[in-house]
Formats: C-alpha cells, structure tokens, sequence
C-alpha cells in the first residue's frame, strides 16, 4: 500500500488565548511569542490511520506539508512516528492561501508523486477548521472520497470503510485510490520512539518548489485565492454581573424572577 497523508505546521491550538494577537492591516494571525509551532492534530490522525496499514499490511507512507518557513524539527514529527518519507512544499508563493489553492498545490504534488492507494487528511486543520482542503484534493484529482472515517480495512483494491454519522456509523467500501479524512474516532497517534527520532534527525524531507509541480504563482497561495478575506478579528467579550437582593431569600427569589421576565428569559 502506497499511502500519502497531507500535513500541515500550525500555530499551537493549546497556547493561552491571551497569546493570539491579530495583525489588521494583513488580516492574519501574529505567531505567538515563546510557542512553538506543533503538526496539526487532526494531521496526526491521518499519519497514525496510515501508519495502521502499513504495520498490518507493509507499504509506504510519505507526508506532504504546504508552507513557507517550516521548521524541521517540527514537520519531521511524522517521520519520527515512523512515516517514510516527507515532501515539503516549500516557497513564499505557497503561502497565504485559502481552501482553494491550497488544494490545488497539494493536488498537483499528489500527482507528481504519482502511485498512491489511499490519500489521508485531517478532517479539518485547528486553524482555520475549514474542512474543505481534503474533499478539493479529491475533486481536483477526480477520487472518490469518504470522510469522518473511524475505521479502515482495504483489500482487493477496495476499502471497507466505517463512517462516523450523528447517529452512529455507517458502513461503506470504495474503490482504490481514494482519499480519506479522519479524526480522533481512528485512535490517539503514536508516540515518536527514540529510535525514529534519531532515525527523522538523519532524513532530509525532499523540497518542492511551484515549478517542481508545475503550477505558476498566480494559481497558489495568496495569489491563486477564490475566497476574499474581508477582515479577521478578535471578538469582543463582554460579561455583566447584576446581584438581585431581597430582604430574605422569598423575597429575592421573587425579585429574580421578577428581573428574568423583565429581560424575557422567562
């Protein structure tokens, strides 16, 4: 089995929300000082979904990662998981782009990479939570697709797919190649040993520029958007506190209700 799975470095979705500050001018998020970028979490569900086949059934797994200024030590996270491989797509014209041509740059990247059974994505990043980057892949490259996967079974070119539903799950199977989105239904990640740590330290990821898969500036990142972002901001909270008194607690008891159908909660 021949497995690819997107990945993405993301701003840490567990840093203090005191910590988030918002540039205005360029309608995006400042990076937190002293916080470490992390791989998105839903990313590593895709890695560890692949990295469950291959144990079972042998094959490769490589990581795709879209970005500008991606630190090593942070992207190699799936090679130390125990990924094979790690392509990054690395170029300021990659930068700053929306579902659209974000997608379309992993696309064109899938398909230099060329033989593939089953493609992974989270089922949305902690970013932007848009959930929209994997079934664009799949659309581009003309695959059927399935997501909120929890369980995986492929055989005979085929996989027998267990589909998370608000009421359950249902049962699916589908041919290969596919893409697949998948969340925490699939089972924690692994831990990295020491061993694929010191393994990740020594493997260097491959590094694509846009002309290495054929696309052109205008069709990615900030220039190849379909979406305008009008403005990005911090909503204001708010909160107000009014103590409802009573000379005992009957009478302030009735004085909350009294106050309750004043502002029309009851």
């Amino acid at each position: 089995m021949n497995m690819i799975v997107c990945i993405k470095q993301v701003i840490d979705p567990e840093a203090p929300p005191a910590s988030f500050k918002i540039d205005p001018v360029g309608n995006k998020v400042v990076p937190p000082q002293g916080v470490s970028p992390v791989i998105d979490p839903y990313a590593e569900y895709g890695v560890e979904a692949a990295l469950k086949i291959k144990d079972a059934q042998g094959g490769k797994v490589t990581a795709v990662s879209l970005g500008a200024n991606q630190l090593r030590d942070i992207v190699k996270k799936p090679l130390a998981m125990g990924a094979d491989e790690l392509i990054l797509l690395e170029d300021e014209a990659f930068d700053g782009g929306d579902s659209w041509s974000t997608a379309y740059a992993l696309a064109m990247a899938i398909k230099k990479i060329g033989e593939y059974d089953i493609i992974f994505c989270g089922r949305e990043a902690s970013d932007w939570n848009a959930g929209q980057v994997g079934s664009g892949i799949a659309e581009i490259l003309g695959l059927p697709s399935v997501t909120l996967v929890k369980k995986i079974e492929p055989a005979g070119g085929k996989a027998k797919l267990e589909r998370v539903t608000d009421e359950g799950y249902e049962v699916v199977e589908v041919s290969l190649p596919c893409l697949i989105t998948v969340s925490n239904e699939i089972g924690e990640p692994r831990y990295p040993t020491i061993k694929g740590i010191m393994g990740a330290k020594k493997k260097e990821p491959v590094v694509w520029k846009p002309a290495d898969i054929g696309v052109e500036a205008s069709q990615i990142g900030a220039q190849g958007r379909h979406i305008k972002l009008q403005k990005l901001f911090q909503p204001a909270r708010e909160g107000k506190c009014e103590m409802v008194a009573g000379e005992s607690p009957e009478e302030a008891g009735a004085n909350l209700a009294a106050k309750l159908r004043e502002v029309k909660v009851l």
